[in-house]
């Protein structure tokens, strides 16, 4: 039995239909992104259309030489016509490797434009939307389908014009010199626009399928990677590497349906034109044979019907690349579309600043995560609480009881459903979100630290100017003064997520960060779990002199992170069942008593 494997892909509700969409006026979505170098890319498909015409000349220049040099047996006109011919190749060797030039640097900003975008984008989208989304699907689309799109800018696009145009132009060639065998050459064109019709339909579906697994396997190997120590603990190696086998087998199907498709359209666009050329070769050889027609004129006839066969062989994988960049853009935009958090609530006016709603204030907050299904009751309901000014209140209350939902509102990490939150009378949704996390500091359970030096990872928590003295303080109010052992000092990189370190020294670094910009408000989740008793005593007396200084909410699991509080509220049904200290509480209410059962009352006499 395999370990879980989360392969959450894109929700279904954003998965887009071939039915409904248009891969032209998907791909017109990139045009903000392409207009800044629009001009060298217009520049590098005329200087491509140029080239391409220019290869059509040769045929013309063989007719020459064919009816002319040749006929008349004039070694000098064959050589004068072999120079002809060397310069047109030349001059459209030099004209292709010009267009080349002209969109390699462009694209590439397009590109890294676009990276950055989206990379900037998902650090300003709301939690809950990176709660819905797999970290594999984001990956993907910064990663594959942005390599795609700059692909299809750099080759498709440019030559679905190219070859359209050489193929129109070589075929008013061949039509002026001999219109009998120019219908012929035509006779395939309604099958293989039939043909490209159906391929195109049935590609589209296929590469979303194939760049979904994609960020799906991403998602595996991910999380694989970040759960190793999981997976070596229990032993789960090989069942990991068959599920992850599985995957693959999959994406390798859907590839292999890909090919199928590109090969079914790739022998019609191949094998139809090669018999409307064969079936020219032959009729224009019988009227040479018939004196109906010269050998110079059937000469450059099928010449030029060969100059066509890329641009035509090259329908297929060029509308497949097109199809795989719509796609891509559909995958991109995705994630771009959805609203940012400066977007997601409209800012109420805050009001006048009453002394009476000082400090930390909700009023009848209830809140219903937004994916929630529709009738669902809340989480949180008429949530009432003041936490006084320079207070600090400990949260109580049984597991998933939404303690720790309840002070991610405080962030705006999640935004109420109604009701609202105060901060000195100020609603917070009236404050920009930078004014708002510069009041407010957090530290969760589950510390995360980035694969930074110590330094870094605490100092982020720091407005602009904290230097070493701040950070210092910090590490000794955390009592994470472990960090100048380090064989660097603060100056180590503890690796990605940290994992360098024990459980308890991330939760001091992460405590640290919280502290070391000393917030006005603090919100802290359960932030001694992971220490251990001598630690967490030692911590809790730097913190109190921490919380002398602010006002704090604190998510409290142990009779001892209550003991730092001024008062206590419990949390219970998604309500505050009872507000008051702590002895009150364990006079007054039995379901608090509960929770405080076991060692409390030893710890209590003890302080």
């Amino acid at each position: 039995m395999s370990v879980p494997v989360r392969t959450l892909a894109v929700m279904p509700t954003t998965r887009a239909t071939t039915e409904d969409r248009s891969a032209v006026r998907t791909l017109l979505r990139l045009w903000p992104y392409v207009r800044p170098v629009r001009a060298r890319l217009f520049t590098a498909a005329f200087v491509a259309i140029v080239a391409s015409c220019t290869g059509l000349v040769i045929p013309l220049v063989l007719k020459w030489i064919v009816d002319g040099p040749v006929a008349d047996r004039d070694p000098a006109g064959v050589w004068l016509g072999a120079l002809y011919l060397l310069l047109l190749g030349i001059a459209e060797a030099v004209l292709f490797g010009i267009r080349r030039w002209l969109v390699a640097r462009p694209l590439s900003h397009v590109e890294a434009e676009m990276r950055a975008g989206l990379y900037g984008h998902l650090q300003r989208l709301p939690v809950a939307f990176h709660d819905r989304w797999a970290s594999g699907q984001l990956l993907s689309r910064g990663t594959t389908d942005l390599m795609l799109l700059r692909m299809f800018l750099a080759f498709p696009l440019t030559f679905l014009l190219v070859n359209g145009v050489t193929i129109l132009v070589g075929v008013v060639i061949m039509l002026m010199q001999d219109w009998v065998l120019g219908l012929v050459i035509l006779g395939p064109a309604i099958p293989v626009m039939w043909t490209c019709a159906v391929f195109e339909r049935r590609y589209a579906e296929v590469a979303r399928r194939a760049q979904d697994q994609v960020g799906d396997l991403t998602t595996v190997v991910e999380e694989s990677v970040l759960g190793i120590r999981i997976i070596k603990g229990f032993g789960r190696h090989r069942s990991q590497a068959r599920a992850f086998r599985e995957l693959s087998v999959t994406l390798r199907g859907t590839e292999l349906r890909k090919a199928r498709l590109l090969a079914m359209i790739w022998g019609v666009i191949v094998t139809l034109p090669e018999l409307a050329i064969g079936a020219a070769l032959v009729l224009g050889a019988v009227r040479v044979a018939d004196g109906g027609l010269s050998a110079g004129t059937l000469v450059a006839f099928l010449s030029t019907a060969l100059a066509l066969r890329w641009p035509v062989d090259s329908i297929g994988f060029l509308l497949a690349m097109s199809q795989e960049a719509a796609t891509a853009t559909e995958r991109y935009f995705e994630v771009m579309d959805e609203v940012r958090e400066d977007d997601a609530v409209a800012p109420r006016e805050g009001g006048q600043a009453r002394a009476a709603d000082a400090g930390l204030r909700f009023e009848n907050v209830l809140f219903r995560y937004p994916d929630a299904p529709p009738g669902s009751p809340p989480l949180l309901t008429r949530i009432d609480l003041h936490v006084r000014p320079g207070e600090s209140m400990a949260l109580v209350g049984a597991t998933g009881s939404g303690k720790t939902t309840l002070t991610a509102l405080v962030p705006r990490l999640h935004e109420v459903t109604s009701g609202r939150i105060t901060l000195n009378g100020v609603d917070i949704t009236a404050m920009p979100r930078e004014e708002l996390r510069a009041k407010v500091a957090v530290a969760f359970e589950e510390p995360t630290l980035f694969s930074t030096s110590v330094g870094e990872n605490v100092l982020m928590g720091a407005p602009e100017g904290a230097g070493r003295p701040d950070l210092d303080r910090a590490l000794a109010v955390a009592q994470a003064d472990f960090a100048h052992a380090l064989p660097q000092g603060t100056d180590t990189r503890v690796g990605e997520q940290g994992l360098s370190l024990s459980g308890g020294q991330r939760q001091r670094l992460a405590l640290a960060r919280a502290v070391v910009g000393r917030p006005e408000f603090l919100v802290l989740d359960d932030p001694l779990s992971a220490l251990d008793v001598h630690t967490e005593a030692a911590v809790e007396a730097a913190l109190r002199q921490v919380l002398a200084d602010t006002t704090a909410l604190i998510v409290a699991h142990r009779p001892s992170t209550v003991l730092l509080a001024d008062r206590v509220a419990l949390l219970s049904g998604g309500r505050i069942a009872a507000v008051g200290t702590h002895q009150e509480l364990l006079r007054t209410n039995a379901e608090y008593a509960h929770l405080m059962s076991g060692d409390f009352e030893d710890t209590e006499d003890s302080r």
